[in-house]
């Protein structure tokens, strides 16, 4: 601060003194305070605490500008830039103008009216003066190595940075045009950049930029006057057949930047780059930038892009357009009421070269900066897209070309599209036919692929669509491919297709099966036609792969709707064919049959269709799955796999069973809760091997929910088999209650397209995992141990009183007595309430369950004896049939 105020009060007296000095002697003393000046900043980190810096900011200013016409002052060009040089990096004693140089360059720096000082003192004509100098005439003296040495770009960075400061200001802009070099500039860059200094190259276009984002009426009078933009036109046609396209973009970018930013305040310059073939040498310049690499020019490039965006909404008058708007169109659109926020298309003429571009480039950087661009359109005015769809039809006329451009183009195309109805809510009905003919045609099947999924995008959003490609022929189009398609998969059944089922044509098939489904879904109409068609039975070929299978079933669960018992007769069919490894493929039939058996409706067909055998047969197939160790063909299948399939095929029987009579009447008229207990007993994890020994007593016992929750949800170890036994027990708890329907233990898995099939995936690591329940039954007790519960399928008490003898294993006599008594006790508990033995007795299953337990009844030794024997004490309040007492 002492050093501030110091210099301060040494500015006062040369202030004072000044106006009785010689000039010689007047700069001197300047010159003499300014290394002081520059001290004091340098010590107090940039901060500058001086009263009278805008009176030094123009003595400075004055004084360096003074310097520099003396140095021009009668002097050839190139003597004069040799001349700049050499006062802008004097060194040692004699360096006044550098001197100069670096102090406007702090004082650039500070404040705005310090700011409006400097630009008062004619430094900004005498700078562009120097700028011009240094751009058109290249400094041969470089540094050894051929580098532009430290000093020039110490010298370069001040000048253009003390250039940026002036010129963002409309004063500064101002000033400078009475050096009359701005045009000159302008000019030397769009006819000279191939033989101007390297160096300059990017500061010229930096300061330049600066100066048209500040233009004023004055400096447009001026160009125009000047007809700057006419010869710069002129001159860069004549570069863009000589010059590298990065460097044309470059030296093009400058003049249209000039005119882009004047439109606001004048349309001169716009006028007179139209009415000298403007649009035509952007078109000419931008197509020889096809195949231009990323580190040459895309920046320039994208800068002409996005300035010629712009000029689209550049025009005195609005475009009046009226279509016609063809329906059916969604419910929420109206026209009428599209209000035009201002940033409206009003010069086709620009939009034209960025049409012009997309139709004869297959570039993808210029194809997809096409695309983005008129995506921006869209999005500042929504009446953008009819203005221009309803004139120049860039849309419906890219869609003729689109399978010759790149795939990312194609793909970005589509989303376009997409962008129409899912953004714009309008249905292109022309568009949509054109797109349509695009995967008749298949000529690129990428493009085909890429077209059908943007279609399927808009079937999703609205029901509209549904009807809209059934009308016209879509949906037949697609059947007609599938059918082609089915018939190639049913006779290379069992080989490995080549070609067609690899890649782009497989991902089609999936495609196309996805369309076909998203068009049946809420439509009993398209469902029909499916099934007028003959198409049931190809439909039913697309199961086998499991890329295809989601789509296929959604189709088939659609054809449920009409017809009830043909959707049975395909899936049970299919559970039954299906060989004993196709875990996955069942796993995904049982899905959709539960989704189809949540209708009542449903039930009658499920049975009358043999639903309740066919789900059974694929327990019966499980045979020995969950032995401890595996064998034969269950090693490769981890066990998680198969109690998934347990779980979702007693789900099945559950669902069926649900709320209908006749359905539980039949299951327990056939003597199918026998066969599911001897088909679950046979699952390899229950004991199959004749007698075995019961300890005397038990040293603990556990509650079933306590065996439960030490199973899964403790650290205790447990045996794989145990855990098992405990899931299967867990399902017949839920099936007991007619609840398992409503349970859902396992994970959701959704196949991506190229994933294999994983039924032969799944080794032997996997026998050691268990289902992910979203609800772990052991965190709570489960409703069925809380006690007091409805016995709804009586059935399933049987199933479980019947795998009781089977809770063994050899070496876990111990733990087999405690799982049996807990399970035991557990069968004693649903039996509490009255209601609860009424169903019981009112079932004629007691004699079943007497007789699947008839040692553990007649041996009082036996640990099973007196949980049992307490159940028919509960039953004994009860009418008993006379059997059972026998």
């Amino acid at each position: 601060t002492l050093q501030w105020e110091t210099l301060g009060r040494q500015f006062v007296e040369y202030e004072q003194v000044a106006p009785f000095l010689i000039p010689e002697e007047q700069q001197r003393r300047l010159l003499d305070f300014l290394p002081l000046f520059l001290k004091a900043w340098e010590q107090s980190a940039g901060v500058i605490i001086f009263p009278n810096i805008q009176l030094l900011a123009s003595e400075v200013s004055k004084l360096l500008t003074k310097e520099i016409k003396r140095n021009l002052n009668g002097k050839p060009a190139e003597e004069a830039r040799l001349a700049l040089e050499q006062l802008l990096q004097q060194k040692g004693e004699a360096e006044n103008g550098r001197l100069l140089l670096k102090s406007v360059y702090l004082l650039s720096q500070t404040d705005l009216r310090t700011m409006w000082n400097i630009i008062g003192s004619g430094l900004p004509a005498a700078l562009m003066q120097c700028l011009y100098l240094f751009f058109t005439f290249p400094l041969k003296k470089t540094s050894d190595d051929g580098e532009t040495s430290e000093d020039d770009t110490q010298t370069q960075e001040m000048l253009v940075k003390i250039m940026l400061n002036m010129y963002r200001e409309e004063q500064g802009v101002e000033e400078l045009l009475a050096a009359d070099k701005l045009q000159s500039l302008i000019i030397a860059t769009a006819s000279l950049w191939d033989q101007c200094s390297h160096s300059w190259k990017v500061p010229t276009g930096r300061v330049l930029r600066t100066i048209s984002k500040a233009q004023t009426k004055s400096s447009i009078v001026y160009l125009q006057a000047m007809d700057c933009i006419k010869i710069a036109i002129q001159n860069l046609f004549k570069l863009a057949d000589t010059l590298p396209a990065s460097d044309v973009c470059e030296a093009a970018s400058i003049v249209l930047c000039f005119v882009k930013d004047s439109y606001p305040i004048s349309s001169a310059l716009l006028t007179e780059f139209e009415n000298n073939d403007g649009y035509q040498l952007l078109l000419k310049i931008l197509l020889r930038c096809e195949g231009l690499q990323q580190n040459e020019g895309y920046p320039y490039l994208d800068e002409i892009l996005d300035m010629l965006t712009c000029l689209t909404t550049c025009g005195k008058t609005e475009l009046k357009v009226s279509g016609n708007i063809v329906h059916p169109q969604l419910p929420h659109f109206n026209f009428e009421r599209t209000r035009s926020s201002g940033m409206t298309v009003k010069n086709l003429q620009a939009f034209q070269v960025l049409q012009s571009i997309f139709q004869k480039s297959n570039d993808q950087h210029l194809c997809g900066r096409i695309l983005a661009a008129i995506g921006t359109i869209w999005a500042w005015d929504t009446v953008n897209f009819f203005l221009l769809e309803w004139t120049l039809q860039p849309i419906n006329q890219f869609t003729d070309m689109i399978h010759f451009k790149p795939h990312p183009v194609q793909v970005q195309f589509f989303r376009l599209v997409e962008s129409i109805v899912l953004d714009l809510s309008y249905v292109p009905h022309e568009i949509l036919k054109k797109v349509q003919y695009l995967i008749k045609e298949n000529i690129v099947p990428f493009c085909t692929l890429t077209a059908l999924r943007c279609l399927l995008s808009m079937t999703k959003k609205d029901l509209l669509f549904s009807d809209i490609f059934r009308d016209s022929g879509l949906l037949g189009l697609l059947l007609a491919l599938l059918r082609k398609q089915a018939k190639i998969l049913r006779k290379s059944a069992g080989t490995h297709l080549l070609g067609l089922e690899e890649g782009t044509e497989k991902e089609l098939n999936a495609v196309m099966l996805k369309m076909v489904a998203a068009l049946t879904v809420g439509s009993v109409r398209n469902t029909v036609v499916l099934k007028d068609y003959g198409m049931v039975p190809y439909i039913k070929i697309f199961l086998d792969d499991e890329c295809y299978r989601s789509a296929t079933l959604s189709i088939l669960e659609q054809l449920s709707v009409i017809n009830y018992e043909e959707y049975m007769s395909i899936i049970i069919g299919a559970l039954c064919s299906s060989t004993q490894g196709e875990l996955h493929l069942k796993r995904d039939l049982l899905k959709s049959l539960l989704r189809i058996l949540e209708s009542p409706k449903s039930h009658s067909a499920f049975r009358t269709c043999s639903g309740f055998n066919g789900l059974l047969s694929l327990l019966s197939d499980m045979e020995g799955a969950l032995q401890d160790p595996p064998s034969g063909l269950w090693t490769a299948v981890g066990q998680n796999c198969i109690l998934e399939l347990v779980f979702y095929t007693l789900q099945g029987i559950t669902a069926a069973l649900h709320m209908d009579p006749v359905n539980s009447n039949f299951f327990q008229r056939n003597g199918l809760f026998e066969k599911m207990a001897e088909d679950l007993g046979s699952l390899g994890c229950f004991w199959t091997q004749g007698e075995w020994q019961i300890p005397l007593s038990l040293e603990k016992t556990r509650t079933f929910a306590e065996f439960l929750d030490a199973a899964f949800c403790s650290s205790e170890p447990f045996p794989i088999w145990l855990k098992n036994c405990i899931w299967i027990l867990n399902f017949l708890d839920h099936m007991v209650k007619g609840t398992l329907h409503l349970e859902s233990y396992f994970k959701e898995r959704k196949p991506g397209m190229g994933e294999a099939s994983r039924d032969d995936q799944e080794g032997h690591q996997a026998q050691e995992e268990h289902p992910v329940a979203f609800k772990r039954p052991g965190n709570k007790l489960p409703a069925s141990a809380l006690g007091d519960c409805t016995i709804v399928h009586p059935g399933a008490v049987c199933v479980m009183v019947r795998l009781l003898p089977k809770l063994y294993k050899e070496g876990h006599s111990q733990l087999s007595q405690e799982i049996q008594c807990a399970v035991a006790d557990h069968i004693q508990s649903l039996v509490k309430s009255e209601k609860s033995r009424q169903v019981m007795c009112g079932s004629g299953l007691l004699s079943t369950i007497i007789t699947s337990c008839q040692d553990a009844f007649r041996n009082e030794s036996h640990p099973l004896h007196l949980p049992l024997t307490r159940v028919f004490e509960k039953l004994a309040s009860q009418a008993i049939e006379p059997d059972v007492l026998r």
